[in-house]
């Protein structure tokens, strides 16, 4: 039985100012050349399908396209929500899914969703944990003991009836770390001491009674303790924190006797995301321009500002995303101590100071009211001051 664990597509997202419809289409249309090259039974998508929780009309087409793809291969597909996603608008139509093999769970009721996938004599439980607040699980779990998001997970694991002589799937879209070390972060989540991305950490532990675990939430593709605790990370890249990442999807292979082997299936995007670094006029020297229709975040190493030197990448590099400076100047900025930049001075002497170092020149009057004017729009400034 082989099963494809995908997750974080946010369907919907841009890089930028650049509209990623045409890239994610690339991306849907790959996955389905793997679903048919490698005879998959089932996929399971761990959350953040869509990007936003009100998902634009191209966001839903493609979802839509993708869904009923699947249905017409026969193959099955499981699907949670994830923290960008809203519930109700993922989880419309819900009932008549079911009946082309489509399952969808994105609340939790009190119970632990449950299907079972068949092939021939094989069979295994697949349960779906969507994104999940402790609140929810203390309302439908009023006896339980929870003082943390950890144990929100453990009682609503701990209240399903699990037989360990079957093989057992979760999807869940979870922070989960592993013995001693959180999970790499990629993309636009941030790591911080008991969260990420809102979503609060949880022991791999908790999942000790699943054969295997297709995570969503973090964009790194990686296991989380044992090889079938794994997040399949995002197909795409998503931010500069991906641009190293190698992007794959996981196939994963189940047997009656509950053995699982897991497989890195490579993804190739339409259009790569890469960061290159140095002087302007060395990165769009002919000889070094390479794969021009990347998406392009640029460092430039010139100690002046260049005028419009966005305009200029993108008659190279079209999809430059961001440029931004590395130079004795920002190195300057970088030793700063702004924990008392502030103190007992002005507006206007913040200000002057911020221009003098980015510009190594004085901002002009004319300039200068035209900051006051965004600071107070902004509510920094006061009319009075």
């Amino acid at each position: 039985m082989k099963l494809l664990h995908v997750g974080d597509l946010h369907l919907g997202k841009s890089l930028g100012d650049f509209d990623l419809t045409e890239d994610q289409e690339y991306l849907l249309n790959q996955l389905l050349e793997i679903v048919d090259k490698r005879s998959v039974d089932a996929v399971l998508i761990a959350g953040d399908v869509y990007d936003k929780a009100i998902p634009s009309e191209a966001a839903t087409r493609m979802l839509d396209y993708f869904l009923s793809s699947l249905a017409k291969r026969n193959v099955y597909t499981y699907m949670i929500s994830g923290n960008h996603d809203s519930d109700e608008r993922l989880n419309y139509g819900s009932n008549l899914f079911e009946s082309n093999h489509i399952f969808i769970s994105t609340k939790y009721d009190g119970t632990l969703y449950k299907q079972t996938l068949k092939k021939g004599e094989e069979e295994a439980d697949i349960y779906l944990l969507s994104f999940v607040k402790a609140s929810q699980v203390r309302h439908y779990l009023p006896e339980a003991k929870i003082e943390s998001y950890d144990d929100a997970v453990r009682a609503v694991i701990d209240n399903e009836e699990i037989d360990d002589s079957r093989c057992n799937i979760l999807v869940a879209h979870q922070f989960v770390m592993g013995k001693s070390e959180d999970p790499e972060l990629g993309g636009s989540e941030s790591l911080g001491t008991l969260s990420v991305g809102l979503v609060e950490k949880i022991g791999y532990d908790c999942f000790d009674d699943f054969d295997y675990v297709a995570l969503g939430h973090i964009h790194s593709p990686q296991q989380v303790g044992r090889k079938e605790v794994r997040y399949s990370g995002s197909p795409l890249k998503y931010s500069l924190s991906e641009v190293n990442n190698e992007k794959s999807v996981s196939l994963i292979t189940v047997d009656a006797k509950k053995k699982v082997d897991v497989e890195l299936v490579p993804i190739k995007p339409k259009r790569d995301l890469r960061h290159i670094k140095g002087k302007l006029r060395d990165l769009l020297a002919e000889s070094n321009v390479t794969a021009p229709d990347d998406y392009i975040y640029a460092t430039l190493t010139d100690e002046e500002i260049i005028n419009d030197a966005m305009g200029i990448f993108q008659q190279t590099y079209p999809h430059t995303v961001k440029i931004d400076y590395d130079n004795s100047h920002t190195r300057e900025i970088e030793q700063v101590d702004i924990s008392k930049i502030a103190e007992n001075r002005s507006f206007e002497d913040l200000i002057s100071d911020f221009y003098r170092q980015i510009y190594s020149c004085e901002i002009t009057e004319e300039e200068m009211d035209i900051m006051r004017s965004v600071a107070r729009e902004a509510g920094v400034l006061h009319e009075a001051d």
